[in-house]
């Protein structure tokens, strides 16, 4: 069950990372302002705009995420005596790659 859990948080933080994501908060908010004006306050108000900073902001922490990776990938390839468990650490899961980590620093 853990492991479904990780996949699944994994996968929604990669879909909220699509630019799709975007277009799905303002038609939810088009629909809300369509079908229920009278609950449309600050309150809904807010609730839309920390919903678009979240994914702003997983879509930028996500690009950054994308670019390190290339540029490791590319050094990886680069080195001659590259560990080969270094090549896959990021298909783990960030338990396992902390986890990981602390075995190659002793």
């Amino acid at each position: 069950m853990v492991a479904l859990t990780r996949i699944v948080l994994t996968w929604l933080g990669v879909l909220t990372a699509r630019p799709i994501a975007v277009f799905v908060v303002l038609i939810y908010a088009g629909l809300w302002f369509a079908f229920s004006r009278e609950t449309m306050g600050w309150h809904a108000i807010v609730t839309l705009a920390t919903w678009m900073m979240t994914v702003l902001i997983q879509r930028a922490e996500h690009r950054d995420t994308q670019a390190i990776h290339a540029k490791l990938d590319h050094l990886l390839e680069k080195l001659e005596p590259a560990d080969a468990r270094l090549a896959a650490v990021d298909k783990m899961q960030p338990e396992e790659i902390e986890e990981f980590r602390k075995k190659l620093g002793s």
